[in-house]
C-alpha cells in the first residue's frame, strides 16, 4: 500500500488553491481542488469479510484513517468546505461589525452635546422693561409695595414715593361708595 501510495501521489492528490485573506490578522485560507484527481482506495479481504463493504473498511490515499465508502470518496477539504468556512466567517464578521456599531452608538450618545433648556422668559415691567421679579437678595423689595405683576420693585417703590401728574394737579379722589 505504501509503495502504491507514494507512486500515485500525482494521480490522487489535488491542487491547493489559496483564497483571499480575511480577518484582522489577514489569515489565509484555501481549499484542495480535486477536479483532475482520481481517488485511490485500498482495503483488505479480511476487513471486507469482517465488516462488509458498508463498514469503515476503506483507506483512501491522502486520508489518514479507515472510512466508509461514501466518506472515502468524499473530499472534506474541497471547495464546498471552504465555502462553508467562508459563510461562517462572514456571519461572524457581520456580528462583530454590528456589535462595533452598537458600541459606537452608545459612545456617540454618551459624548453627544445636549443643548440646555432655555431659561423661561421672565415677565417685564410695563414701565422700565426690567424683569418684574428682581434678582434674589435685592434690597428694594422691603420698601416697595406688594407685587402687582406689572411693575418691578423699583418702579413700584418710585410710583409710591413720587405722585403722578394727575394726583398732583387734582389730588386724590375719594372713592365712591
Amino acid at each position: 500500500m505504501t509503495t502504491v501510495l507514494n507512486g500515485t501521489r500525482q494521480i490522487w492528490s489535488g491542487d491547493y488553491q489559496a483564497g483571499p485573506g480575511y480577518g484582522a490578522l489577514d489569515e489565509r485560507d484555501g481549499y484542495w481542488d480535486f477536479t483532475d484527481a482520481i481517488p485511490v482506495l485500498f482495503t483488505t479481504l479480511d476487513r471486507l469479510e469482517a465488516g462488509g463493504p458498508h463498514a469503515a473498511v476503506w483507506w483512501r490515499c491522502g486520508h489518514r484513517q479507515w472510512e466508509t465508502l461514501p466518506d472515502a470518496l468524499d473530499n472534506p477539504a474541497d471547495r464546498r468546505a471552504w465555502e462553508v468556512r467562508g459563510k461562517v466567517r462572514r456571519v461572524r464578521y457581520d456580528e462583530e461589525l454590528a456589535q462595533r456599531e452598537r458600541e459606537w452608538a452608545v459612545e456617540k450618545e454618551r459624548w453627544a452635546w445636549k443643548r440646555p433648556e432655555p431659561d423661561p422668559v421672565p415677565e417685564v415691567c410695563e414701565r422700565c422693561g426690567r424683569p418684574v421679579t428682581g434678582p434674589v437678595g435685592e434690597d428694594d423689595t422691603e420698601f416697595a409695595p406688594p407685587e402687582d405683576g406689572r411693575h418691578c420693585s423699583t418702579c413700584r417703590s418710585d410710583m409710591r414715593q413720587y405722585p403722578t401728574l394727575r394726583s398732583t394737579l387734582f389730588g386724590r379722589r375719594p372713592r365712591s361708595k
